[in-house]
């Protein structure tokens, strides 16, 4: 199982940037709550499941502690709630391999599940700020977002099918944005890196309600079966355990966004890969975000907005640029406007990615830059 270092398990809380709508490197602590409907008559193997994880994730490094909750109203509906020392260390665990076989007992007696995360900004017992704040790891302070939901999905396609594969992403009619009245699908990316495949939604309202609209269009249906001959991951879309451990597996996590100054209309969109070594994908992301953190006072840096998603050892940092990417500062495109971070930075890279030992910007911009797809605002977004 991947796990994180004992440097970002340990972090204090840092004071948050007015720039930093997002982000799971604060240090403060975790709670998820995870809304589960039980199949009916399986309350009880629905339990014995829950124990047998129980025991399981008491032994996850930053795990602290957790509930079962059954409701009043609906013996059907439960809920279960675990605190966590900070982000990182779940994310880890929840993005594993090891995770996704922990939880398959699960999913064998529910019928739906919600998974909400949220950092614990204040609580009774102790003050809200000072250095005793500090020692309870709470959030310093609330973030102010732009009503957004960051989320992206990445996946290998088999080599030498990549033209295809990106034909037929690029072509596909865009669905209907409107989800319901609350909930509105306002943009999507689409890029490659090799045969790797990073599709990232923006979206306003519930993203689980949004990605399970998008599943349901006829388009995205059939762009889905279409590649599906050419993925490295088998799938069949028509079973549902087969659906839910492909985009489990698939799943790439929005972990910082920053917003540096209004978006230009102007701007360019792309997307940077960054394969880390085995266990420093978390690493990896913190720095690039401490990064952006720091970068988004200055006003060289051509980035208008970042966001970096992470999972094990995949690193993609999507940025809005302003003007063409030749045109800008290599360092700062890759957010990388310190030489001393450029230098670490290399010594996260897988050895495959790193053919330049010299750290020079320009060739990590070029090993990094990814190849474009697609790129697809909803009217009004």
């Amino acid at each position: 199982m991947t796990t994180t270092s004992e440097r970002a398990a340990g972090s204090r809380v840092r004071q948050a940037s007015h720039h930093v709508s997002q982000s799971v490197f604060d240090g403060s602590r975790l709670r998820v709550v995870l809304l589960v409907d039980v199949n009916d008559g399986a309350q009880q193997e629905f339990l014995e499941a829950y124990e047998q994880l129980c025991n399981q994730v008491a032994s996850v490094p930053g795990h602290v502690s957790d509930q079962l909750c059954q409701s009043i109203e609906n013996p059907s509906q439960w809920l279960i709630t675990s605190e966590w020392e900070s982000a990182p260390p779940f994310l880890a665990w929840v993005n594993s391999e090891e995770h996704v076989q922990m939880v398959r007992p699960l999913h064998n007696c529910v019928r739906d599940t919600r998974s909400l995360r949220f950092h614990v900004v204040r609580e009774t017992g102790g003050p809200a700020s000072g250095p005793d704040a500090a020692q309870r790891r709470l959030q310093a302070a609330p973030r102010i977002g732009d009503g957004v939901i960051r989320h992206a999905l990445t996946f290998t396609v088999k080599p030498g099918s990549e033209d295809v594969v990106a034909k037929i992403l690029a072509e596909y009619a865009s669905p209907e944005p409107k989800v319901d009245d609350s909930t509105r699908l306002c943009r999507t990316s689409l890029f490659m890196h090799g045969n790797r495949v990073v599709r990232a939604v923006e979206v306003r309202g519930d993203l689980l309600a949004a990605l399970r609209h998008v599943a349901r269009q006829p388009e995205v249906r059939a762009v889905e079966e279409a590649i599906n001959p050419y993925l490295e991951q088998d799938r069949d879309l028509n079973d549902p355990e087969s659906a839910r451990v492909f985009f489990t597996r698939a799943a790439l996590p929005a972990v910082h966004h920053v917003t540096a100054r209004d978006q230009d209309e102007r701007a360019e969109r792309h997307a940077l890969y960054y394969p880390a070594r085995p266990e420093c994908g978390m690493r990896l992301a913190e720095l690039l975000a401490h990064q952006d953190e720091a970068a988004a006072d200055d006003p060289r840096s051509p980035v208008l907005r970042s966001t970096i998603f992470q999972r094990d050892d995949v690193v993609v940092r999507l940025v809005d640029v302003r003007g063409a990417l030749e045109d800008g500062d290599p360092a700062h495109i890759l957010g990388l406007s310190d030489p001393a971070r450029t230098a670490e930075l290399t010594t996260l890279l897988d050895d495959a990615a790193d053919a330049s030992r010299d750290a020079d910007p320009a060739r990590l911009l070029e090993l990094a830059r990814m190849d474009f797809v697609t790129d697809r605002r909803a009217p009004d977004a």
